[in-house]
């Protein structure tokens, strides 16, 4: 029997899912979507999501992170035929099959790991492709995961009240490219560059780690974070996100200037985060694709 197919319920059209992991931004998906009048039931990936979470939805469970069957089955008892997934989920836990055995996956979990992507290099983009496309084989459709905040998207402008040192634009024509070259290569999203010089590079650690890591290089300061989207950015997971996490530690690490893709960058509580920049001497920046500013 079918199992799948006896959990589905008649596509409901006032209804949106969100696979949730840790982090602000499910929170300001659950809050968009139910300004647009759906109603959200939510998968929280256990481990991962914010406990409060729950009192942002309408309907809320908690799921194993290796469990894709049970999300699918949870999602189309409500009548969930699309949804959004967003939120942190520590990459190096998944990134190898043998390692997600720990977590007594289903078969849908190895349908994706040792069917969907036999012979192909376990990339995050690839990853979560595969499990794009077997969510949606169960009948879920993963939808762009900005559709319900773009009020939250960089702007293509200096957004701060302080404005970059020509030292700063220079940097900044510098690294860009830099920083594309990255996220083609899949292999992170961020670059701090100080003098045309690289400092750090952002890789599985995420930019947390790597923004520590620039201030123990630079003590003396002064340096460019700049974050981009990837060239070929699959709008429906891993768009790049700032936020006010992201000012405090590039202040404390000596940063002072943000650098971020216009319309393809969260801006996580957007008037909180540039207040806060503003606060603390820290100059963000939206910027074209091109490199185009305005």
């Amino acid at each position: 029997m079918n199992t799948d197919r006896c959990n589905r319920a008649v596509a409901e059209p006032g209804v949106v899912g969100l696979i949730a992991g840790g982090g602000r931004l499910p929170f300001l998906v659950a809050a968009g979507a139910r300004r647009h009048g759906l109603r959200v039931v939510c998968v929280g990936l256990a481990g991962y999501v914010d406990e409060p979470l729950a009192g942002e939805v309408d309907t809320f469970y908690s799921v194993a992170v290796a469990r894709p069957g049970s999300w699918l089955r949870k999602l189309r008892r409500h009548g969930v035929t699309r949804a959004v997934m967003v939120g942190r989920v520590t990459k190096s836990h998944l990134f190898t099959p043998r390692r997600i055995l720990q977590y007594l996956p289903d078969w849908r979990a190895f349908r994706i790991f040792y069917w969907r992507l036999r012979g192909k290099s376990i990339q995050t983009d690839t990853l979560l492709s595969a499990l794009a496309d077997e969510l949606a084989a169960g009948g879920v459709i993963l939808e762009n995961s900005t559709m319900y905040c773009q009020d939250s998207l960089a702007e293509p402008r200096v957004m701060t009240q302080r404005k970059p040192s020509s030292q700063v634009e220079r940097d900044i024509e510098f690294g860009w490219p830099l920083a594309k070259k990255l996220g083609e290569l899949d292999i992170g999203q961020a670059i701090a560059v100080k003098e045309q010089e690289v400092i750090a590079v952002e890789a599985i650690e995420g930019t947390a780690e790597m923004i520590k890591r620039a201030g123990q290089f630079c003590k003396a300061g002064g340096w460019t974070l700049i974050k981009t989207a990837k060239p070929k950015q699959d709008m429906r997971f891993d768009v790049p996100c700032v936020g006010p996490d992201t000012i405090r530690d590039l202040a404390a690490g000596g940063g002072r200037c943000l650098v971020i893709e216009a319309g393809k960058t969260l801006i996580l509580d957007k008037s909180q985060t540039l207040d806060l920049a503003n606060q603390l001497g820290v100059v963000v920046i939206g910027v074209q694709g091109s490199l185009e500013r305005p």
